[in-house]
């Protein structure tokens, strides 16, 4: 006989990446098997701190240029730099650093957004879009509006790290020691910097403390223990065989030698690359229309490629005067900038949504193999133990520094004071700039695509089938075929050290401490 199912409807996986799970009201049960990982909440903190008060250096240091005396018209300092080069490295340093405080304040306020998805019961995968999903409650810190404000205020970061750099022509400028083209400093971009760095720290201090965090574990082992520990989801019997994405409700299931991929089984995934692609596309043709507008001939334009701009290369440029102060015209500057910054920023975000899910699944795929998988792994180990969480932290800085070649800011000072700054486009900037995004997305589109193989059922992070599928909680686990049960067997008995296979009408898979044998891929399994 069939084991009687509740009468509950089971999750659409093809719907919203954010719908209702099985869960109850909170009581603790049961041994406490998994990691609160007291170490990624030190060293999440500790990293908001560090963000918190590079916001503040930047500020004061906003304010000492605003109140030099060797400012050009109260408003940027020149500094002495011997090469071009050193400017390029100058601007890169400042993006690592923006990309390291903004993954701290991510990292913290990601953590207590899934939180408290799963505490109202809408947690489904443990990566999330952070920017784009919210939590109830329109003025709470994990909801709507909070991150909508995050959204901007990380656009913003990025835009100011590029607008910090200006080059200022100052020939006719005569307070200026060795007048020429001057690599300058100025003080708005450095201030408005420092002040989003602060306003994301208090907002990722502030969704902490509004959500119940059980577990600041990144695993998506840590959260489905935690939740199955408090009884806030439940595993479903006769579903041991059935992965993320198998909309059949329950019963008994022969292996699959392949698994869906990562495009199939997680909505969000299609939408996070093909925005990728698109906006690759969509550099691609920039890059060619301003070619194009720099000199009607394609050929002498190729001529004078160059991976760093040149005096020689082709751009077009657009002036905005300062006549009247400049200040208001950093709203302008902002506007343009973050008008172009803000799909790249936005898009690399969501890029961490494919990453996590690809790295989730090869974590749960190793309980198949000789060491087994482990269910806490060390924090830093989490991040760099991925290689595609590293390539995404190397690619952050670099696109974003890179796209700064494609759109720069020069000035033109006349007698100690800034007449104009041009908005400047690189043709060549642009294109280098899209094929350097074109790797990244060509390489997420063939992983996404692949199919894991073997008969382990595919998770990605899905907490409710990470519940179906562990049916023994360890600190090492193995996944594998155990036997028990009749006529059709669900997850729960232990046989240890492995049997051979037993001609039964059916059998069961599930986790255990120990390694276990391998299933039958003609059998049975519920």
């Amino acid at each position: 006989m069939y084991a009687p199912r509740p009468d509950h409807r089971r999750d659409s996986y093809a719907t919203t990446d954010f719908e209702s799970v099985y869960l109850k009201p909170k009581q603790t049960t049961g041994a406490e098997f998994y990691d609160r990982s007291d170490l990624s909440r030190r060293v999440g903190l500790v990293g908001v701190g560090v963000a918190s008060l590079f916001g503040w250096l930047c500020i004061i240091e906003g304010f000492m240029i605003f109140l030099s005396k060797n400012t050009i018209s109260s408003g940027v300092v020149v500094i002495t730099l011997g090469n071009g080069w050193e400017k390029e490295l100058l601007c890169l340093g400042l993006n690592l650093m923006v990309t390291a405080c903004t993954e701290a304040t991510g990292f913290v306020h990601g953590i207590a957004l899934r939180s408290a998805l799963a505490s109202e019961r809408r947690l489904r995968f443990n990566t999330n879009l952070r920017l784009l999903s919210a939590a109830s409650g329109w003025f709470s810190p994990n909801g709507t509006l909070c991150n909508v404000v995050m959204a901007i205020l990380l656009i913003v970061s990025y835009s100011s790290s590029l607008l910090v750099i200006v080059m200022v022509d100052t020939e006719s400028s005569s307070g200026v020691a060795n007048a020429g083209l001057a690599v300058c400093v100025s003080e708005v971009p450095l201030i408005v910097l420092g002040v989003t760095l602060q306003l994301q720290a208090i907002i990722a201090l502030a969704s902490v403390r509004s959500a119940n965090i059980l577990t600041w574990s990144s695993s998506a082992f840590d959260i489905t223990a935690a939740l199955v520990h408090h009884a806030q989801i439940l595993p479903e019997p006769g579903r041991s065989m059935r992965g993320v994405g198998d909309d059949v409700r329950w019963g008994p299931v022969s292996p699959s030698a392949k698994q869906p991929s990562a495009w199939r089984a997680h909505p969000s995934v299609r939408k996070v690359v093909m925005t990728l692609l698109g906006l690759v596309v969509i550099c691609i043709a920039w890059g060619i229309i301003i070619m194009h507008l720099s000199d009607r001939s394609m050929s002498n334009a190729v001529r004078t490629w160059s991976f760093l701009p040149r005096p020689q290369s082709h751009f077009i440029a657009y002036s905005i005067p300062l006549a009247g102060g400049v200040y208001w015209y950093w709203v302008l500057y902002y506007i343009n900038m973050a008008g172009i910054q803000g799909p790249l920023t936005l898009a690399l975000h969501c890029s961490e949504l494919v990453v996590n899910v690809v790295r989730d699944e090869r974590v749960w795929r190793k309980a198949t193999t000789t060491k087994g998988t482990t269910i806490s792994p060390h924090p830093l180990a989490t991040v760099f133990g991925s290689p595609l969480n590293v390539a995404l932290l190397v690619l952050k800085p670099l696109l974003h520094w890179m796209l700064g070649l494609a759109i720069s800011l020069a000035g033109t000072a006349e007698n100690g004071y800034l007449t104009a700054i041009a908005v400047s486009m690189w043709p060549f900037q642009i294109l280098n700039y899209a094929a350097a995004l074109l790797i990244p997305s060509l390489a997420f589109t063939v992983i996404v695509l692949c199919r894991p193989g073997g008969p382990q059922p595919a998770a990605y992070g899905h907490v409710q089938t990470l519940a179906n599928l562990i049916d023994e909680w360890s600190t090492t686990m193995w996944w594998g075929h155990k036997n028990g049960g009749f006529p059709y067997h669900h997850a729960g008995e232990l046989v240890c050290p492995p049997l051979p296979l037993v001609s039964l009408t059916g059998w069961m898979v599930g986790t255990s401490d120990c390694r276990l044998a391998g299933v039958d891929m003609d059998g049975l399994y519920a």
